[in-house]
């Protein structure tokens, strides 16, 4: 019989093992992760733009402890509070991976082992494509820039904000 790890034996503080199951994560990551690229200026670059690829999830503040379990199992990225008291919501909390190093060789090997089974996985593909060109320094090309630009595009297009379902914004008449 196969010895039982004391990592998966022994229950956290809500009965549940420490450690999460790849499965899992990507289930979570499916409904409340964002693989995104930003630009922000940036004195020395030619262009004083800088590609920021990312992987980021943000939740409220209560739910701190599974982002900290996730960031466990991932071994990378840094957990920031943010504070949305103008807008009067709850204190949220960030989880983010921005390093080019662990984008490349810890979240997209993760996500390849244990895949996305929503939509949200054509957005991981693209945004792959985008951390492997600057894992490259494709993206300091003009080329490359502006190749960079139309995958993000093709991000935001998948995404919940620009989501329109079939016969959106159409009048819709009773059979009669």
């Amino acid at each position: 019989m196969a010895e039982v790890s004391r990592v998966h034996s022994i229950p956290n503080q809500f009965g549940r093992r420490d450690e999460l199951s790849g499965a899992y994560i990507a289930g979570f990551v499916d409904g409340e992760g964002c693989f995104c690229v930003s630009f922000s200026k940036h004195q020395t670059s030619k262009r004083r733009l800088e590609v920021r690829p990312q992987f980021e999830i943000e939740l409220r503040a209560d739910d701190k402890p599974v982002l900290e379990r996730i960031k466990k199992v991932l071994d990378c990225g840094e957990i920031y509070h943010l504070d949305y008291e103008r807008y009067k919501w709850s204190p949220h909390v960030k989880y983010k991976v921005a390093k080019i190093d662990d984008l490349k060789n810890k979240i997209i090997p993760f996500f390849k082992k244990n895949p996305l089974q929503a939509k949200k996985s054509r957005s991981f593909k693209i945004w792959s494509q985008v951390v492997e060109m600057v894992y490259k320094k494709e993206h300091l090309s003009y080329g490359g820039f502006q190749k960079i630009i139309k995958l993000r595009d093709k991000i935001r297009q998948s995404g919940k904000k620009n989501y329109e379902p079939p016969g959106y914004g159409k009048t819709v008449r009773p059979v009669a």
